[in-house]
């Protein structure tokens, strides 16, 4: 986290608390989640084997067989590369399961790989463990393989499914559910609201994750983007998870009274699953940047996804863009320019929890000491106690008056603004619209890399 300094501290303002507690706010949880900012998806199963994207159940086990899977591998390169968390496909809609489910024959138990004693949902955990990164599966609710599938029995094989992969594996981080189905599936109810109390009494302090909550919602599109605005808040009466409106997902609400921040999920490939015909068709570490300023950016977290392939490792092509992605946040983002001159006073003491109060209409200046160039700005709500602005303006001292760099709307956990370079030694942020006073956690300049 980039501390801040400032020309003029202001006092924490106490006039708005009584607006602020009216105002949803996140549990612990997600508190936590949103500061991960970066997170990976590992789409594995049979597709890998088949070139398909979406399996259909009749695909024999017999043909998954990752000779060279490497779980430290893996997950050494992620942490390597700033992702905090590995979620693993432990089911896809084709019903094989990367673990040996006591429910099913369908499953890595009946594959040739490690002679059917193979767990890659353990070998996953353990080095997420191991490395001191966090763990999370998927389990699709659609399963094409399972017989009960359309019938109320499935929802309590589904269960046994979820108390297998909860009870068995240490701590889970994230659990990931979504409301896919063909459109050929069979009709079926899934009791998402079991299953959700299934993971709250076994993992309480896992996220959950589904087009609509309860704790995360899906960003409303697989490309990357979430919205210009973005509110951590939204309302889902006569929404389910598959039966949501995309662009409400995107942008949030600013009078929802639920806190389920979204999550960004986009692929690094066009597809989700390794195919060798898409090696040539990686995202470059500079798209992957610009990825990282529309999501997390954006008050979002970015879930990005790096498929392993047939021997059960990440393609060298996928490896090169995510640490070239990783080194230019890290050249961008080593020097914040507001906290180098010594003797500006920090503006935040977070152990004391005391933070800078904006309200409505008030400007605060911020002082860098002498003239100097950037081209990218930060800021950051103390969202504990809510989401506030809604409209800011931020501007630059031209030695006679003040210049327009970017009027922005939302901030929450996280806003990154990229403009062309300005050469100033003070900088003004104004509220111009909020539900509330401004908190603000952390601000930040910056000059960019040019691996960006």
């Amino acid at each position: 986290m980039f501390r801040f300094t400032l020309l003029l501290v202001l006092a924490v303002s106490q006039a708005f608390l009584g607006v602020a507690q009216s105002l949803p706010k996140p549990t612990p949880r997600q508190l936590a989640w949103q500061q991960l900012e970066t997170t990976a998806f590992l789409h594995f199963t049979v597709n890998t084997y088949t070139d398909k994207e979406w399996g259909d159940g009749t695909e024999s086990p017999q043909i998954f067989n990752p000779v060279n899977f490497d779980a430290n591998k893996l997950v050494g390169t992620l942490k390597e590369t700033g992702f905090k968390m590995v979620i693993i496909t432990a089911k896809h809609h084709d019903g094989f399961c990367l673990w040996p489910s006591k429910v099913t024959k369908h499953t890595v138990a009946s594959s040739p790989w490690k002679n059917g004693k193979g767990d890659v949902v353990k070998e996953i955990a353990d080095a997420c463990k191991q490395q001191g990164v966090k763990f999370g599966f998927y389990l699709s609710p659609w399963d094409q393989h399972e017989p009960t599938y359309g019938t109320a029995k499935y929802n309590d094989f589904y269960k046994t499914q979820l108390r297998e992969l909860l009870t068995n594996y240490g701590e889970v981080s994230e659990v990931w559910f979504d409301g896919a189905k063909g459109k050929n599936a069979k009709d079926m109810e899934y009791d998402f609201n079991g299953y959700w109390a299934l993971v709250r009494q076994l993992q309480p302090n896992a996220v959950l994750f589904s087009d609509v909550g309860p704790d995360v919602r899906w960003v409303g599109n697989e490309a990357g983007n979430a919205g210009e605005t973005c509110w951590s808040t939204i309302n889902i009466t006569g929404m389910a998870p598959g039966k949501a409106d995309p662009k409400y997902l995107n942008t949030g609400d600013p009078n929802g009274k639920l806190w389920i921040p979204a999550e960004t999920d986009v692929s690094i490939r066009p597809g989700w699953f390794y195919h060798a015909a898409e090696d040539s068709k990686v995202k470059t570490g500079k798209q992957l940047v610009n990825l990282y300023y529309q999501s997390v950016g954006r008050n979002s977290l970015l879930l990005l996804n790096i498929p392993p392939n047939r021997e059960g490792l990440f393609a060298d092509a996928d490896v090169a863009s995510l640490r070239e992605f990783r080194a230019a946040l890290n050249e961008t983002f080593k020097t914040n320019l507001l906290a180098t001159q010594k003797s500006n006073k920090s503006l935040t003491d977070t152990k004391l929890n005391t933070f800078v109060s904006l309200p409505q209409g008030q400007s605060i200046v911020f002082n860098l000491g002498k003239a100097t160039s950037f081209d990218r700005a930060m800021f950051q709500e103390n969202i504990a106690d809510g989401q506030h602005n809604e409209t800011a303006l931020l501007e630059y001292w031209d030695g006679s008056k003040w210049q327009k760099i970017n009027q922005f709307t939302t901030i929450g956990y996280k806003r990154l603004l990229r403009f062309p370079a300005v050469h100033t030694d003070k900088i003004r942020l104004t509220v111009l619209k909020a539900k509330g006073p401004v908190q603000l956690a952390e601000v930040g300049l910056f000059k960019a890399s040019a691996k960006e």
